[in-house]
């Protein structure tokens, strides 16, 4: 299969101006030397890699299609390592897909789910890690998640892990070279050594391992909750948020039933706010099954958005608050009080405007009160965040915005640190961990160095596996199938 000539486009048709048709394999070059006519000594044929051809694309008619830029690369100097061109025509699907057609007659095949960055794998251009971050730099919806996905493209993730690979070949090549002396009983390694290098890798992997949850939360959208009683205006915030009726609105209580999550990009962050089932009493099957889903996202959110109903008097302001914090890992989670409906409050005199802050927020002193409680109750901190909104009204909002990026800065991502993003890669890496763990195990019960290789040995294979020093056909075409074609 690597042998064929693949074709593709790397751009929608019809989405702007310009179409990008990629071209790779060992005749590349003379399947668009022969569809692009170019002037005599111009040919595609004789042009250097890095250098761009003028030329014209015509129908087996003989009419004229378009007029086309191409750009050559010559091998193994491109992305896959392979002859390739790229074909640059007016964005019309009519063009393109005639550009194709007439690559097919010519002996052209359309290439599979990300083909080029799978060639550019085999013929060694990039590690299997990084062929994978190019799909998440594609992906990428905000800058975090950009400079991560662009940190492990550049090989920050498989340094890591070819340094980790290398101090445990030296392990056990030591140990097998005692195995070749054995009836010597000669000893190559010292075993208290060799287990302080074994705690320093198994170190580096659990930080590895740990670094998931931000590195997942950062790909997939910071997970924010906002929970809250019935009837407080959780899908109007959503909706105010996302600037789109994205949620089901209504005066009758427990209208929404089912989680609904939509992601925002905030000034390079991506969040993914979760709008749950209103906490109430309720003998209605279905509504309750929706408290139980919203209990269980709870556990999931990096960040909660406690909401309370500004309009109610007295303790009915903190309807549901119990029940949400209760539930909230708040140890753990970042809790922000968004106080809400503060357009039908009863505001103190000389109100100016919504206000965000635990001392001096214009919400009433019964609200600021009740917060108070639920502060020292649940152990939160003294600056826990208090943001007055109108969601109804889209005011307040920045201040929440605001806050959240506040409370959520760690997931900015500024340092070079490498963070792992890929369930594939925590896979391997927890298996190696294991592995690790019957080593340290073996060195100090003293078991038999042959033994003692093998799992070091098992650790290798796994760490390997993320860079595709040991990867399979199977492996290989779970990964790049998720590719977007032309990728």
């Amino acid at each position: 299969m690597n042998e064929d000539t693949i074709c593709a486009p790397a751009t929608v048709p019809g989405t702007g101006a310009i179409s990008v048709i990629r071209v790779s394999g060992g005749e590349a070059l003379p399947a668009v030397s022969a569809l692009v006519k170019c002037a005599p000594g111009r040919e595609v044929m004789m042009a250097p890699g890095y250098s761009v051809r003028f030329g014209r694309i015509f129908l087996n008619d003989g009419q004229l299609l378009d007029e086309v830029l191409v750009t050559v690369f010559r091998a193994p100097h491109s992305y896959t390592g392979e002859d390739s061109a790229e074909i640059s025509c007016h964005a019309s699907k009519y063009i393109v897909d005639s550009v194709m057609h007439l690559l097919m007659e010519a002996g052209v095949r359309p290439a599979e789910p990300g083909e080029f960055t799978r060639r550019a794998f085999l013929n060694g251009k990039m590690d299997l890690a990084q062929a994978e971050a190019v799909a998440d730099l594609i992906a990428a919806q905000g800058a975090a998640s950009h400079h991560l996905a662009l940190s492990q493209l550049k090989g920050g993730f498989s340094n890591e892990l070819k340094k980790m690979r290398g101090e445990l070949l030296n392990i056990v090549s030591l140990m097998e070279l005692e195995l070749d002396f054995g009836e010597e009983e000669v000893e190559f390694a010292d075993r208290s050594q060799l287990s302080a290098l074994v705690d320093a890798v198994a170190g580096h992997i659990g930080r590895l391992i740990s670094s998931f949850r931000l590195g997942n939360a950062i790909k997939n959208g910071i997970p924010v909750a906002i929970a809250g009683a019935t009837n407080t205006g959780k899908s109007t915030l959503l909706n105010a948020l996302l600037g789109e009726e994205r949620a089901i609105v209504s005066d009758v209580h427990g209208t929404t039933r089912d989680t609904i999550e939509e992601t925002l990009n905030v000034d390079g962050m991506l969040f993914r706010f979760i709008d749950t089932a209103g906490v109430r009493l309720t003998d209605e099957t279905v509504e309750q099954i929706g408290i139980e889903r919203t209990f269980r996202k709870l556990e999931e959110a990096v960040a909660v958005l406690a909401i309370v109903d500004a309009s109610q008097p007295g303790l009915d302001a903190g309807r549901g608050l119990d029940e949400v914090l209760a539930k909230a890992d708040v140890s753990r989670q970042k809790v922000i009080f968004v106080v809400n409906k503060m357009d039908l409050a009863d505001v103190p005199a000389g109100y100016s405007g919504y206000s965000c802050g635990s001392e001096n927020a214009d919400c009433g002193n019964h609200i600021v009160a009740m917060l108070d409680g639920m502060r020292h109750k649940y152990k939160l901190p003294a600056n826990t965040p208090v943001v007055c909104i109108s969601a109804k009204k889209g005011e307040g909002l920045d201040r929440l915005q605001a806050a959240l990026k506040d409370v959520c800065a760690e997931y900015a991502v500024s340092s070079d640190d490498v963070i792992v993003t890929n369930a594939r890669h925590i896979d391997a890496l927890q298996n190696a961990l294991s592995a690790l763990s019957r080593v340290q195990d073996g060195l100090s019960s003293g078991l038999p160095a042959d033994l003692v290789a093998q799992d070091i040995r098992e650790a290798l294979y796994h760490l390997g596996s993320i860079v595709g020093e040991i990867s399979t056909d199977e492996v290989l075409g779970n990964i790049f199938k998720n590719f977007c074609i032309g990728k």
